[in-house]
């Protein structure tokens, strides 16, 4: 093969200059590079939310690359038809892509690689979107970590990948084929009026996400261990958001870290230990993928839960009557986020006060989350169902009028999106409901509900059922 042909760089979830190793090598080899987005099979199913964010990203990252002279190619299809058709077009040797780990994009990329190999084209995976590789990491028994302690204790003092620059300059074919217009994909369609409501709160691309961990480093790391479970306080690093797109990589993460570490900031190792919750979250999905689909743990398999139901309307709506629980759906809806701790109230109610299956929140989250990740997701859910690995204790039933009195004393959270108990709302509450659909009927003059379920009659039915289910 040709040793001038050009590479055909296939960007997924790794939207950025710096820290990307396949990126870095193709510059470093002096060949033409062709920078691709294929709006493919894995991205046609996303949910509204994290699909119409992809596409922000895509817009961010395709002027970023402009920047070093670059033009990111865009196009629509099945991923091998689209490379295979590229491939014709351009007489390029080479496709180099970041590896990604989810069952479908592995399913996806597996069988894409055989294809071009079979075809005399180097099909070639890198490291990128983690820290340490899924099979890198064991136990002393050579098997997976099912705890995440253990885990924690493996990784905390491994060496990490250097830190790559971005290149300064891509060499670019003499002619480059034709391209998709960002536009005409849509992305955003399911959004509806969502899409003005949400995006005001969304903080996009490689630079933006490099400013942001500076200012976190800056001003909030040293609070971070006490601070960050508080509903009330901006006192998170949001980059959630920016890693599910690799606009930033882990690596930027790890090393803010340390040297948070260096500089004495109390809070700098349990920001190291959320970046780790990430690695083990990916870890357990690529060595358990049925986390994604059916409880981790056999034995929950049976347990009967709930499917769709009203009551399950009531809670994507933010109207169980349950005010905690209702601030941060309204919350999800008009950021595309939720706070990590409401996150973990929102579930426990659902999943236990509810008696509603988590699959049904994984897929709420799955449509409605602009940081949306497939291992964070699926972990999360089943970690507060009790079904998963590292589960907390399984009749642990989180109390949001308590988490309330721990998390928003003031009721700082809860008045900020929640428009019924106020006779002028903030602008942050009005927002729910000129982001949700018109088909709910929904009006901020309408009476607050009484408790879906009442918590302490929940709770107690929760355990009930656990018991039930408990072996002889």
């Amino acid at each position: 093969m040709a040793e001038d042909t050009p590479i055909i760089l296939w960007f997924r979830r790794d939207l950025r200059l710096g820290d990307h190793p396949a990126l870095h090598d193709a510059a470093q080899s002096g060949r033409p590079v062709i920078a691709l987005f294929i709006h493919d099979e894995v991205v046609e199913r996303l949910g509204a939310a994290p699909k119409w964010r992809l596409g922000l990203a895509v817009q961010s990252f395709a002027k970023r690359l402009e920047s070093i002279g670059a033009r990111l190619i865009l196009r629509r299809g099945r991923a091998l038809d689209v490379l295979q058709e590229l491939l014709a077009e351009t007489g390029a040797g080479a496709v180099w892509w970041t590896r990604q780990y989810d069952p479908d994009q592995i399913a996806r990329d597996t069988a894409v690689k055989a294809a071009l190999r079979d075809q005399g084209v180097a099909a070639r995976s890198f490291s990128g979107h983690l820290l340490f590789e899924p099979w890198q990491v064991e136990t002393g028994q050579g098997k997976y970590y099912k705890v995440y302690s253990p885990f924690w204790r493996a990784v905390r003092g491994r060496d990490v990948a250097r830190r790559l620059p971005a290149p300064q300059s891509l060499r670019m074919p003499e002619s480059l084929p034709t391209s998709d217009t960002l536009a005409d994909w849509q992305m955003g369609r399911a959004m509806q009026r969502g899409a003005d409501v949400v995006q005001p709160y969304l903080t996009i691309g490689e630079a933006a996400a490099q400013q942001r961990l500076a200012v976190f480093a800056r001003d909030r790391m040293e609070g971070y261990h006490k601070d960050r479970d508080r509903l009330d306080r901006d006192a998170t690093s949001g980059l959630s958001e920016n890693l599910s797109y690799g606009e930033i990589s882990p690596l930027a993460l790890w090393g803010g870290g340390l040297r948070g570490i260096e500089q004495g900031k109390a809070g700098a190792e349990h920001f190291l230990k959320e970046v780790v919750w990430r690695e083990f979250a990916y870890h357990l999905l690529y060595h358990t993928p049925h986390i994604t689909m059916q409880s981790w743990r056999a034995e929950w398999r049976s347990f009967p839960w709930q499917g769709d139901s009203p009551d399950l309307l009531r809670w994507k709506q933010g109207r169980t009557g349950i005010a905690l629980v209702d601030a941060a759906m309204r919350e999800l809806y008009v950021t595309g986020r939720m706070h990590n701790r409401a996150r973990m109230i929102v579930a426990s109610y659902l999943t236990k006060h509810m008696m509603t299956h988590w699959k049904q929140g994984l897929d709420w989250f799955a449509e409605t989350l602009v940081d949306w990740d497939p291992a964070a997701n699926a972990l999360g859910w089943q970690w507060v169902a009790g079904s998963g690995p590292d589960a907390a204790p399984y009749f642990r039933v989180f109390n949001p009028d308590t988490q309330a009195e721990k998390f928003d004393p003031d009721g700082v959270y809860r008045r900020r999106w929640l428009a019924e108990f106020a006779d002028d709302p903030p602008p942050t509450a009005l927002q729910f409901f000129a982001a949700c659909p018109r088909r709910w009927g929904l009006s901020p003059d309408d009476p607050y509900p009484a408790p879906l379920v009442d918590l302490a009659t929940g709770r107690a039915r929760a355990l009930a059922a656990y018991e039930r289910r408990k072996p002889a």
